[in-house]
């Protein structure tokens, strides 16, 4: 028999469809089903890697880990990494089979629809329920003919639909009325009940429009989740950034400036600093906003040459270079380690048709872009070359078509080995220590060298040390418990099926 099956959908992007699928993968997981996420296209700059080396969306990751079981590519059977205004890499089943154009990929769809019914088929075979996320709105009616994530998906699972609002960005009613009006009426049927999340203030406010909402449209509003402060969770589109720029700090002891670049990835590297309490994370896109930085945050990049482009026109490349000359540290992610060289090189046209592009040049390193993607998990420890004393343990994981090379004065900043056990050098640190470099994604979620690395900021600025902060409730704990407070999970059992399922209740 196959799991049961829910689906989330939204009437926007950003909803919140991706943080309700992990709160609900946590709270079914406690109840001790066995649970799995699932999306079947997802479109994001945020990915993760699996134990096997397959590359998904982080949204996933999180929702799996959420779910207690480690993440499989099955559960994001298709994923799209825009590289351009017009195109992405497409990434199936966790390996990229090339560039697309918007154009070339909807005539691609018809092709990988089968891969994604059996990705689903397989999750379903194997676990008790399978919570799916839908993507966007399923009522953009000029992508109706290209969906294979929303409405497609919940008729194929023949599953009950759970349609999300958000009431924090206005219009939620109007937002859901208009979304049951605008598909079809056989998938009008599958929504068997509304959201409305990101409330603020008094919910009772709200009891007669839900009443008039029931009336109108005959479903039930199962859920009006307050706004969760303070909460991020691993998100997969550029308006997470946009909220992160949002949310600032006043009066904290450290600010640390991520230059937010125009296809900037896994931005999330950086949110367990913005949860140290001493800690003010700011984006910056204009040169003005680089001033007053403890340190300064080169991120990730789907299109390393095209963001080092926009460093130097925006004008971002000359203050950041004269802030590391005056002794602001710098540390680099991946695409922004790439940067931080000399020389980049890219005989394959991997990323543009210039053979060389000049780096930052603050690290003596050279990068060369290869034809094949480096997708793998890695641990190890700290060379003690720079951000924290060695032997500090780390791990994380890469995702990157480039190969960098150090010259031989440049200090590795990691010991690391991979999954296979082959031990390797990643990274690299300048010769005082102020500038870092590394593949490593996940380098700052780790307490002891994060704590470690901050402490010697604020030792230049002649503060006492902090001790490291363990959360004693977890943030996806934190997370399930809240959407459990405000949800009807009884009126969700029953759309699933669970209330009647004694084998499936009693593992």
């Amino acid at each position: 028999m196959s799991g049961h099956v829910i689906m989330v959908q939204g009437t926007t992007s950003h909803a919140g469809k991706s943080i309700l699928v992990a709160a609900l993968c946590r709270i079914f997981a406690r109840q001790g089903l066995r649970v799995a996420p699932f999306k079947a296209q997802n479109m994001a700059l945020n990915s993760y890697v699996t134990p096997e080396g397959g590359e998904l969306g982080r949204a996933q990751a999180y929702q799996a880990q959420a779910a207690g079981i480690e993440p499989h590519v099955d559960m994001n059977p298709v994923l799209l990494k825009p590289n351009s205004q017009t195109g992405s890499q497409v990434i199936v089943l966790g390996k990229p089979l090339g560039n697309m154009s918007v154009r070339e990929y909807h005539a691609f769809q018809p092709t990988v629809w089968p891969t994604v019914t059996a990705a689903l088929d397989r999750l379903r075979a194997e676990y008790d329920l399978v919570v799916i996320e839908g993507a966007g709105s399923p009522a953009e009616i000029n992508l109706r003919d290209q969906d294979i994530v929303n409405m497609k998906v919940a008729r194929y699972a023949g599953c009950p639909v759970l349609l999300v609002g958000d009431i924090d960005r206005g219009g939620v009613f109007a937002s859901l009325v208009g979304t049951t009006l605008l598909v079809t009426e056989e998938e009008r049927a599958l929504i068997k009940g509304f959201v409305i999340n990101k409330f603020r203030g008094d919910a009772s406010l709200l009891d007669n429009g839900l009443t008039w909402l029931h009336d109108y449209t005959g479903i039930p509003t199962l859920g009006v989740i307050p706004y969760l402060k303070d909460w991020r969770g691993d998100e997969e589109d550029s308006l997470g950034v946009e909220d992160r720029r949002k949310q600032r700090k006043h009066q904290a002891a450290l600010t640390l400036t991520v230059v937010r670049l125009p296809f900037i990835s896994n931005y999330t590297d950086f949110d367990a600093l913005a949860d140290e309490e001493d800690v003010a994370v700011r984006y910056a896109d204009t040169p003005v906003e680089l001033a007053g930085a403890d340190a300064l945050l080169l991120p990730g990049t789907k299109s390393t040459v095209a963001d080092l482009h926009w460093l130097r026109t925006s004008g971002m490349a000359e203050p950041l270079l004269r802030l590391v000359a005056d002794g602001t540290p710098v540390v680099g992610i991946c695409g922004g380690y790439q940067m931080l060289g000399k020389q980049i090189f890219d005989p394959y046209a991997v990323e543009s048709d210039e053979p060389e592009i000049a780096g930052l040049g603050l690290l003596d390193t050279q990068t060369t872009f290869a034809a094949d993607k480096r997708t793998i998990r890695a641990a190890g420890t700290l060379t003690g070359a720079g951000l924290g004393v060695a032997g500090t343990p780390v791990y994380g994981y890469e995702i990157h078509m480039g190969r960098t090379t150090r010259a031989a004065q440049v200090e590795p900043l990691l010991h690391l080995a991979d999954a296979q056990g082959d031990e390797l050098f990643d990274g690299g640190v300048s010769a005082d220590g102020l500038v870092c470099g590394t593949y490593l994604h996940g380098l700052f979620d780790h307490p002891v060298l994060r704590r470690g690395w901050l402490n010697r900021l604020r030792a230049r600025k002649q503060l006492p040390p902090l001790p490291i902060h363990e959360d004693v409730v977890s943030d996806i704990d934190r997370l399930a418990n809240h959407v459990a407070a405000h949800l009807d999970l009884s009126a969700v059992e029953a759309m699933i099926g669970l209330d009647g399922d004694a084998t499936v209740m009693e593992r």
